[in-house]
């Protein structure tokens, strides 16, 4: 078995670029390098630093976000108005309605879907030049097979998630999103039931995939360590609470993060977290806006509008919420495999 992990390790790295041997980080892209901290020395200094200037993507949003959902709560109040009328049917006004909520907010969904993907797909690709140079600087020090089983298992586990993301759950997304449409058109149990088992099936498919890497990253036996207390139970409780659908398995693999980034001194490994955190940071938030108005939006349209509308507008506000997981899932994985390798190095 040692002779095979060791033979794979050869082949691996002779597929190496030149430029990856001089165990530097790569260059974070483009997409990132507005929110890329001036100093990497610190991961927590370089961090809040990310976070402070990643704030100046709210407003922009916010206010783009308000405006739609404004509209939005403006045409469910005229259906509303329509529906009290005598003689006014009510599946007329809820087809109705739902024409116009679906398409007033299926155009920012729809961009800020292909965000997300375009998101995922940046992060992927800098993992593909990033886990190679860690690779190597592990095994420079001596942990040739835990280098290997590291680098196999994670570009194992992303060429996994990316293809799951790109060719089943973002078209699901849209399947969803369109069943929801239907339901309020129409209001039919069966389409209700399909809707439902979509939903499911996109929540326990990224679930799934992200048990099995935790697992296989507990198994590996890397990361240990302490840290502060409080520090960690407040990182697990924002992440938790932060990232729909996956912030509970999220949080807990943010033990990970902290440990090894908060103790361990590599500054190839500390570039390499925050370039990932610029990357997806931004769109990150940029999504999360919308999907915070989207659900404040739901919940005044349940007081003042028909049941079947305030449902389709929550139901977009979950596909958001499930973009965001998508994204903070890809990310968090790229993370723990990186301090991962800083664990094991000195």
């Amino acid at each position: 078995m040692k002779r095979i992990v060791m033979l794979f390790f050869m082949i691996l790295l002779t597929t190496i670029p030149v430029s990856a041997i001089e165990l530097e980080a790569p260059v974070v892209p483009s997409s990132g390098r507005d929110l890329m901290p001036s100093e990497h020395e610190s991961f927590t200094e370089g961090l809040l630093e990310v976070l402070t200037d990643a704030l100046g993507y709210l407003q922009p949003d916010l206010k783009e976000a308000s405006g739609i959902c404004f509209c939005t709560i403006a045409a469910v109040m005229i259906v509303a108005v329509l529906q009290s009328f005598h003689g006014m049917s009510g599946n007329v006004t809820d087809l109705a309605g739902s024409i116009l909520v679906a398409t007033l907010l299926l155009r920012s969904t729809n961009s800020l879907i292909h965000l997300g993907m375009q998101t995922v797909g940046e992060i992927s690709e800098y993992g593909k030049l990033l886990l190679p140079v860690m690779t190597t600087a592990m095994a420079a020090q001596g942990g040739v097979t835990a280098a290997s089983a590291l680098y196999a298992g994670t570009a194992f586990f992303d060429a996994v998630l990316t293809s799951l993301i790109s060719k089943i759950l973002t078209p699901m997304v849209y399947l969803f999103l369109s069943l929801a449409a239907a339901c309020s058109a129409v209001g039919e149990e069966m389409l209700i039931k399909v809707k439902d088992a979509v939903k499911w099936a996109m929540t326990w498919t990224l679930k799934i995939i992200l048990y099995v890497f935790t697992g296989y990253i507990s198994i590996t036996g890397v990361v240990s360590g302490t840290t502060d207390a409080a520090a960690l139970k407040a990182a697990k409780l924002t992440i938790s609470g932060v990232v729909p659908v996956v912030g509970g398995i999220l949080s807990d693999a943010s033990e990970a993060v902290l440990v090894s980034a908060g103790t361990v001194k590599n500054a190839m490994g500390v570039y390499g977290l925050l370039a990932v955190v610029s990357v997806w940071l931004g769109p990150f938030i940029r999504i999360g806006a919308h999907y915070l108005m989207i659900k404040l939006t739901a919940g005044v349209c349940g007081i003042i509008g028909s049941k079947r509308l305030s449902g389709l507008i929550r139901d977009f506000a979950g596909a958001m919420g499930f973009v965001l997981a998508m994204t903070g899932a890809v990310c968090l994985m790229l993370m723990v495999s990186t301090v991962c390798y800083m664990k094991g190095m000195v």
